[in-house]
């Protein structure tokens, strides 16, 4: 993955160009670690030669996983960082289009990129904090700290 600094403003805002066979979501918090980002988002366009989104199963309070192990374009990407008990925190959802020009979406937890993913991100001004929320089991973003 390389990546280039776009403007050096109160927010900071990022090119990260994802290379043939990266792994996004370690390629992102590696980034987001090295960085000590604890707020920002981000949204991104390519294609994945597979990958495996999740689904939140809210009875079993877990992701049920979706492999799919096919060349798929990323119609797109769209996240954020939230600092989680000291480390940043990456939230992904992917919209993916197959070749029949179906459409398949979730959380995403893994995928391999092929042959790239163009992803723009922004930090945000003022931090944001993850939770554990009892109701999902879950840590989710909490506005008030």
């Amino acid at each position: 993955m390389k990546s280039k600094l776009l403007d050096d403003g109160p927010s900071k805002t990022y090119a990260l160009v994802f290379d043939l066979g990266d792994e996004v979501m370690e390629g992102l918090e590696g980034f987001a670690r090295a960085q000590g980002l604890d707020g920002a988002h981000f949204t991104a366009i390519g294609a994945f030669s597979d990958a495996t989104l999740g689904y939140f199963d809210w009875e079993r309070k877990e992701y049920l996983e979706n492999d799919v192990p096919e060349q798929v374009e990323v119609l797109t990407l769209a996240g954020d960082v939230a600092e989680n008990d000291g480390e940043p925190a990456v939230h992904a959802h992917v919209v993916l289009g197959r070749s029949d020009g179906s459409a398949l979406g979730g959380h995403l937890l893994r995928a391999h990129v092929r042959p790239t993913l163009e992803l723009i991100l922004t930090e945000t001004p003022a931090h944001l904090r993850k939770r554990h929320d009892d109701a999902s089991g879950l840590a989710l973003i909490d506005p008030s700290v």
